[in-house]
């Protein structure tokens, strides 16, 4: 975080002192410093900047300007539960189903766009939900619902450690995750839990205290989702940022 004070605003700081702090060091600008060449200054030290984060292009390639985030895929034991988890408790809706007879699967895609505004041919639903961004793909490979011997999928959050979770915005975080209490949802962390807590490393953490506000709840499968609302998560990782 960079804080700076301005002895006296003006566009040449001809003769006053100017100073800022950065990672808790006190910095000193020399005098006439000019406020433009300062704000690039502290531009080039935010943490997101190309030379704070090796391997970090400055500009994308103009060949990738169209490109979008489009969907994360989960594959699912039972459509029936997990549609009825994403829909009814999510407030997701379905965008498109793919079936594909000959090798035995189906694909839902579900998100949170305006389906009336969908197409009513079945290709052109296709191309308008692959246009569509941060949808999720659930993957049913046919016959596991009524498998016994099937054991279900890795979640990715116990080793071998990959994959973590999607997160979903919420109005409320403790109001939403009260519903899902009342709607029988499992938790890995409530906001207030003081016993478990997920940090970024994929780890159940027991200093759940630091990351109060934020909650992740299980979808049928066990895939963890994070939840949080935009009036918290800026206090939740302030240290952070």
């Amino acid at each position: 975080m960079i804080t700076v004070l301005l002895i006296k605003p003006t566009t040449l700081l001809s003769s006053k002192l100017l100073f800022f702090r950065t990672n808790n060091k006190t910095n000193f600008l020399s005098h006439k410093t000019n406020v433009s060449h300062l704000r690039s200054y502290c531009c080039s030290m935010a943490k997101e900047s190309v030379s704070n984060n090796p391997g970090l292009v400055a500009k994308p390639d103009e060949a990738t300007k169209g490109y979008l985030m489009q969907q994360t895929m989960f594959r699912i034991r039972d459509p029936k539960v997990s549609l009825d988890f994403y829909s009814r408790v999510l407030g997701m809706s379905l965008l498109k189903r793919l079936d594909f007879p000959e090798m035995k699967f189906s694909l839902y895609f579900l998100g949170y766009e305006n389906t009336e505004a969908a197409p009513v041919s079945p290709s052109e639903r296709t191309v308008w939900t692959f246009a569509q961004k941060a949808t999720i793909e659930l993957t049913h490979n046919w016959g596991t619902e009524t498998d016994p011997s099937f054991k279900g999928y890795h979640n990715g959050n116990s080793e071998p450690r990959g994959f973590g979770h999607i997160g979903i915005t919420v109005d409320d975080t403790y109001e939403a995750c009260e519903r899902f209490e009342s709607l029988g949802v499992e938790f890995v962390k409530k906001p207030d839990d003081d016993t478990l807590s997920y940090n970024l490393q994929g780890f159940i953490d027991p200093n759940a205290g630091k990351m109060k506000g934020i909650a992740f709840i299980k979808d049928p499968d066990g895939y963890w989702i994070e939840i949080f609302d935009l009036k918290k998560i800026g206090t939740v990782t302030t240290d952070a940022s």
